[in-house]
């Protein structure tokens, strides 16, 4: 069988080495999925892009009300139903139509889309589907939501990012203010000489 089982921080995630995405898991975002435990008490979350679900078996632990995964792969839909069942639903549908039809009922939003520019020429267009993305969020969250949001795109800079973020937070006419600002953990180190080695950037924000 290609199913294994990895642990991280105590928690058992079923992966598809085989013919999983890169690896079939993502260690680079375990800090944050371990410091999204910590916000999800009593709290119904959303999960967009959720993969194998990492940061929704995390947000269980924490004690969440209810969790929400969305992914477009079927496949990915599956492992994250093996590796959660209670408190949980699952979807396999695209993440912008998703975000259109529900409702305001989430107070905890996680955005980790895959990376939107693979190069610079990408630049552009992935910054515009930052800014879609977020607002949709920005505009559904409950008030006194928390919103992680994530860029993995190594073309796309902190400040491209942050600029993005800010747009759509702007569009939407909602209060926000940051409480963290994440990234990859000191095991994806990045060379002064090569500062786009830095490919991950996220913000945890507070929405009012």
């Amino acid at each position: 069988s290609t199913d294994n089982v990895a642990m991280e921080y105590g928690l058992k995630f079923h992966i598809d080495w085989l013919k999983g995405q890169k690896t079939g898991f993502f260690v680079d975002q375990r800090e944050n999925r371990s410091l999204l435990e910590r916000y999800a008490k009593g709290r119904s979350v959303l999960n967009m892009f959720c993969y194998t679900g990492g940061f929704s078996v995390y947000a269980m632990r924490g004690d969440a009300k209810l969790v929400h995964s969305v992914d477009s792969s079927a496949k990915a839909i599956d492992l994250t139903n093996k590796n959660i069942d209670t408190r949980h639903a699952a979807y396999a549908e695209d993440a912008f139509k998703y975000l259109d039809r529900m409702g305001d009922q989430y107070d905890l939003i996680v955005l980790d889309p895959p990376a939107f520019a693979k190069h610079r020429d990408a630049l552009r267009n992935a910054l515009q589907g930052y800014r879609k993305l977020n607002v949709k969020a920005f505009e559904k969250i409950k008030p006194g939501g928390i919103l992680f949001t994530f860029s993995c795109s190594q073309a796309v800079s902190k400040e491209n990012f942050r600029t993005a973020v800010f747009t759509a937070a702007a569009m939407s006419g909602r209060s926000v203010r940051i409480l963290h600002q994440l990234t990859q953990p000191a095991d994806h180190p990045v060379s002064i000489y090569h500062p786009e080695g830095e490919y991950l950037k996220g913000l945890v924000l507070y929405v009012e």
